[in-house]
């Protein structure tokens, strides 16, 4: 049976590899742009989420931002709610038929990138809230105290530190999206599994091209989360450290104390002695 898994797996490569390669180019295409998109969708919720008000701030400025984090909420709860799946058909095939055509994609690699970025959008705005909320309140304060408005605080202060933190979730979500843009083919997105459906349909081989579709994802995956690492560990800067044991501008300026011999300008010491012609 392993013979002719190998042999079939062949066949297929053989025949349909310029399908299966250029289905796999489609998926990291669209993974890569609406992750980038998503992120930048997340970035906005979540700083608007995070904005702080008071009683004390005006009416209208307490409206707007509660009308906000309302329409965040929901568009959050209802993208990550739902299945991509059923998305793209509201999106591709819902819009046209609610507006009698008058909204419709020309492009389906348009309808691709629209659904699978709000898709990420729903899951980074959450991440990056809580990666903000995370940061110690304290620093918020300190900037405040050296006179940084909200603004400056956030691009100069907390943001730098919540991506670092967030940037697990932000690979997790490409690896995720490598994957789920599996069920574009609802729409005709002719990704790597859509590929793997139309070469299954020519010759009924299913599971040797199953195979081929498993081991390409594996590796696809694998690859972005080898690559993910990387840019992590490259983030948290060198973890080699030299101890500084001693200070030589402190032992120039003959302020370091010996506990049994003293310093130069210590009484128990022999050299103050000598100084002092005793």
């Amino acid at each position: 049976m392993g013979a002719k898994l190998v042999h079939d797996i062949s066949r297929l490569l053989t025949k349909y590899w310029p399908l299966y390669l250029s289905g796999v180019r489609n998926t990291l295409v669209l993974a890569l742009i609406a992750t980038a998109i998503g992120c930048l969708i997340g970035l906005v919720c979540g700083v608007l989420n995070t904005i702080p008000y008071t009683k004390n701030d005006p009416a209208p400025k307490r409206f707007f931002l509660r009308l906000v984090r309302i329409l965040v909420r929901v568009y959050v709860e209802v993208f990550r709610g739902t299945p991509m799946v059923l998305q793209a058909v509201f999106i591709y095939y819902g819009l046209p038929y609610f507006t009698a055509s008058a909204m419709r994609f020309d492009s389906v690699w348009a309808a691709s990138i629209l659904v699978v970025s709000i898709n990420t959008g729903a899951y980074m705005a959450e991440s990056v809230r809580g990666g903000i909320i995370s940061i110690d309140p304290g620093q918020t304060e300190g900037a405040k105290a050296i006179g940084m408005n909200h603004v400056q605080t956030m691009t100069s202060v907390i943001l730098p530190q919540a991506l670092r933190n967030i940037m697990p979730q932000i690979g997790n979500n490409f690896i995720i999206n490598v994957k789920d843009t599996s069920v574009m083919f609802i729409i005709s997105f002719t990704e790597f599994f859509a590929a793997h459906r139309y070469i299954v349909g020519i010759n009924n081989l299913y599971f040797p091209s199953a195979t081929i579709e498993m081991v390409g994802y594996l590796t696809m995956t694998l690859a972005a989360s080898a690559l993910l690492r990387w840019l992590e560990k490259w983030m948290d800067g060198s973890d080699s450290y030299d101890l500084v044991e001693a200070d030589p501008l402190v032992m120039t300026a003959g302020t370091y104390s010996h506990p049994d011999k003293g310093s130069p300008f210590d009484e128990r010491s022999k050299e103050f002695e000598r100084k002092e012609g005793r």
